[in-house]
């Protein structure tokens, strides 16, 4: 059985053109922040022409808040992979079919007499929620900076790019299978244990990083990537430097070409020093 390992002694890539990473759990530490060190490391980045691309369930104004300060070299995938923006102009986005979001608001609505979960309708301006909560707004604000509590989803002004569902006893209760069997053709994916993410079955993280690495002009070859959960699984394909954490989901572990040590060990920032720290690093281009 296949299980990821650490890069040996030169075996990381010369020519790499952009480095993609997972927030929660891979490149945020054990607080949940951007580590101090990481902003440095970004610059260093920068000099050599290599792009850097946070890869979120996060929605965008989230993301571009989080890296305000970065300046060039970076790339935001938010929504897992739904909506992609480089340097303000965007790369690639997709919305849900306006009959498919009614039917996920009425299954949604109709899941939550029996579990305790909220929706979240989120667009490329804002995200949008009916419940409203002390609790479930707090949560729901930890990844989402700009929201709004409507009286009815139904009459959010601007396309959905994916709905997400907070669950306060978790997806493995029994929501998620509920969800999955209701909505389809819609996927439901597990970015968490609590919190589950309801899109276009053809969009995800990886097809975010095939859409970026052809605006790049990017080879998979050229390409690194870093994650921990099942949401980050389709980067793996796009990428032949892939780091599953070594706190990872098992299926991660085993998709995964190479094990980073863990987001509490800020993995993904060791990792990266030790490749421009090599002697001899190409610069890309």
């Amino acid at each position: 059985m296949h299980t990821a390992r650490a890069p040996r002694t030169g075996e990381l890539p010369r020519d790499i053109k952009l480095v993609v990473a997972d927030m929660d759990g891979t490149l945020l530490d054990g607080t949940g922040g951007i580590p101090d060190s990481f902003w440095p490391l970004l610059a260093r980045l920068a000099d050599r022409d290599i792009v850097f691309a946070p890869a979120s369930g996060r929605q965008y104004p989230a993301l571009a808040d989080m890296f305000a300060k970065a300046g060039r070299g970076v790339a935001l995938i938010s929504e897992n992979g739904a909506f992609v923006v480089r340097d303000g102009k965007e790369v690639s986005s997709s919305a849900v079919d306006p009959q498919l979001s009614r039917h996920a608001v009425a299954c949604a609505r109709e899941l939550a007499k029996d579990h305790n979960l909220g929706l979240v309708w989120s667009g490329r301006r804002s995200a949008y929620v009916e419940r409203s909560d002390a609790a479930f707004v707090e949560e729901t604000g930890r990844f989402y900076t700009r929201l709004e509590v409507v009286d009815d989803l139904l009459q959010v002004p601007e396309e959905a790019l994916k709905f997400a569902v907070y669950d306060f006893d978790g997806g493995s209760a029994g929501s998620r299978a509920r969800l999955t069997e209701a909505l389809d053709p819609l996927k439901v994916v597990m970015s968490s244990e609590y919190w589950m993410d309801i899109m276009d079955p053809a969009v995800n993280k990886g097809v975010a990083v095939r859409a970026l690495r052809a605006a790049l002009d990017a080879t998979p070859d050229q390409t690194m990537v870093f994650g921990d959960y099942l949401n980050d699984l389709e980067m793996f394909t796009e990428a032949t430097h892939s780091f599953a954490m070594a706190n990872a989901h098992p299926k991660l572990l085993r998709a995964a070409r190479y094990v980073a040590p863990s987001n509490i060990e800020l993995g993904v920032i060791t990792t990266i020093t030790e490749l421009l720290d090599a002697d001899g690093v190409a610069v890309a281009g």
